[in-house]
């Protein structure tokens, strides 16, 4: 795979002088960990539908990382290869991940709500060349899916089945033979090992062009990010983090599997949200920092509330994804005992913004918290003017963990000759320097912290027969934030209604998460008078019940 990541380059230097890049790699962080800490526990996976724990000291999660990378140059991963990965937060994934860096390859974070729509084209766009996926989960069968899929895929030459019960099983190729103590492990291992400027991540992002776009990352980019986020948050080999965000999201990704590696930690990592489970474990383990999007954060303080059982040893628990109700940090301070701390960014840049520690509780779900070191942010009109403090525009950053660019989409990288990042969300910035985001000029709805890929599904709802005009838009929901609602005008003499919109959508093979759970049958749409559907519009009618 050729990288074409155009945005690093030019900014090199400035962040080396600056401080803010640390030219090192996760193979670094790791090897510092099996030197001084082996004996440590590193990792923890709780596997919720089996009750199923593994634990790895970080000694152990060397030596199973350099199986692992042994045994994908066995298979012909080398140096810039993509190794895509669709799997939930099992150890395998941290290990896959750590694994590729000691060979140089490229790891691919597909999320497991994908199916045979999203995979086509990320696989193919990226091409992967390794594919790793449960046999099985949550009742649905990966790997026939993928199967299914192969010959669509000129590049993908294997498909490794966690769980499998073939010969292409992940304990049959990777994590079983010991292929560390073969004779050119070692130098299979050190050779092509990346520098802190090469690709390490290829992550897809919906947005609004109708096909997700291929973020690129490199070491330095990730941990200018990771180091000033755990020093706001006071973050140290200390702490035990519970990571039950998806670790195919650059939540999970970032500070549930690279940093705790960085930080010498401990984490534990939970597959299927279940807010009793992660009590248990917050209770067992000890965990003292997690990180997730609202509903979680309503979840467990509910459920902490209704059951009596308490979370004492829960400092922190940062909140991002949708903005957080003021009356549910009132409720989750009380309930969990814990500072909640509101937080944005972006796949494209990491954590952005975060409110401080010692801040009132107020600013959590008034603001988005301020810039991270090595951050700047402004507001501006939309000829690019900077609006002054309070003043609603579209949000630009400059930061340094803002990423390579757009994998084959060099034209919409979005970030000007001086570095700023057009964020595509509106906001406005208060005299202290907090944001607060007021809305998306770009069209898409986050369900849960899920991004639904709005353009696309209107796409699909545009070819359905009995349909002459579909829009998509957000409505209100108070655990997942928003939710999605199709309005749609029927062709004359036809009807259309939610049991044939989602059965379509299903055929279409699109993700279950993007279906909108809602539909409105019109016979106009508001529109200007070019023919714009007026999508505001359509938001105010979403805010009656339904």
């Amino acid at each position: 795979m050729q990288f074409d990541a155009v945005l690093l380059p030019p900014r090199r230097e400035r962040m080396i002088t600056r401080g803010l890049w640390h030219d090192r790699t996760i193979n670094d962080d790791l090897d510092a960990c099996a030197a001084t800490c082996p004996d440590k526990l590193a990792l923890t996976a709780l596997r919720v539908e089996t009750g199923e724990f593994r634990r790895f000291t970080y000694g152990e999660l060397a030596r199973m990382t350099d199986r692992i990378a042994v045994g994908l140059t066995r298979l012909g991963v080398g140096k810039n290869d993509i190794v895509a990965c669709q799997l939930p937060n099992w150890w395998q994934f941290t290990l896959t991940y750590l694994a590729c860096s000691r060979i140089g390859a490229v790891m691919n974070p597909l999320m497991h709500i994908f199916r045979e729509r999203e995979l086509s084209f990320m696989l193919k766009h990226g091409e992967a060349k390794v594919m790793i996926a449960p046999k099985t989960f949550r009742g649905f069968d990966f790997e026939k899916m993928v199967t299914d899929l192969q010959p669509s895929l000129p590049h993908l030459q294997h498909l490794v089945v966690v769980d499998g019960t073939g010969a292409n099983s992940f304990e049959a190729l990777l994590s079983g033979p010991e292929w560390e103590q073969a004779p050119d492990a070692r130098n299979i291992l050190t050779r092509n090992r990346p520098g802190p400027d090469d690709i390490t991540q290829l992550i897809y992002t919906s947005g609004t062009t109708g096909e997700p776009k291929g973020v690129m990352h490199s070491a330095n980019t990730v941990m200018a990010n990771i180091v000033p986020y755990a020093q706001r948050l006071h973050l140290d080999a200390e702490d035990i983090i519970l990571m039950a965000s998806p670790m195919a999201h650059q939540t999970g990704f970032m500070y549930g599997l690279i940093m705790p590696v960085m930080l010498k930690a401990s984490v534990v990592l939970q597959d299927i949200w279940e807010p009793k489970k992660a009590i248990g474990l917050i209770q067992k383990e000890g965990v003292t920092f997690t990180m997730a999007s609202t509903p979680f954060l309503t979840d467990l303080a509910k459920t902490v509330t209704e059951t009596g059982q308490g979370v004492p040893a829960l400092r922190t628990f940062l909140c991002a994804g949708a903005p957080i109700p003021g009356p549910l940090v009132e409720q989750a301070r009380v309930a969990l005992g814990a500072k909640i701390v509101s937080a944005w960014g972006m796949t494209e840049n990491g954590a952005v913004t975060l409110t401080q520690l010692d801040d009132e509780d107020e600013r959590s779900f008034s603001t988005d918290g301020c810039p991270l070191p090595g951050v700047e942010v402004k507001v501006v009109d939309v000829d690019g003017n900077d609006l002054p403090v309070g003043e609603t525009g579209r949000l630009m950053l400059r930061s340094c963990s803002n990423f390579g660019g757009y994998l084959h989409r060099a034209h919409l990288n979005g970030t000007d000759a001086e570095d700023w990042f057009d964020t595509g969300d509106l906001a406005r910035i208060d005299a202290r320097g907090y944001i607060r985001i007021t809305g998306r000029s770009k069209d898409v709805i986050i369900r849960g912290g899920e991004n639904i890929p709005v353009v696309e599904i209107e796409s699909l709802l545009y070819r359905h027969p009995a349909v002459a005009m579909a829009a998509i838009v957000a409505y209100p929901d108070e655990r997942l934030g928003e939710r999605a609602c199709a309005v749609v005008v029927p062709k004359p003499g036809q009807t259309f209604d939610l049991p044939t919109m989602v059965e379509y959508l299903k055929d279409q093979k699109v993700a279950l998460q993007y279906i909108p759970e809602r539909l409105e049958v019109t016979d106009t749409m508001p529109a200007t008078p070019s023919g714009k559907i007026q999508k505001f519009k359509l938001r105010e009618l979403m805010r009656t019940p339904g």
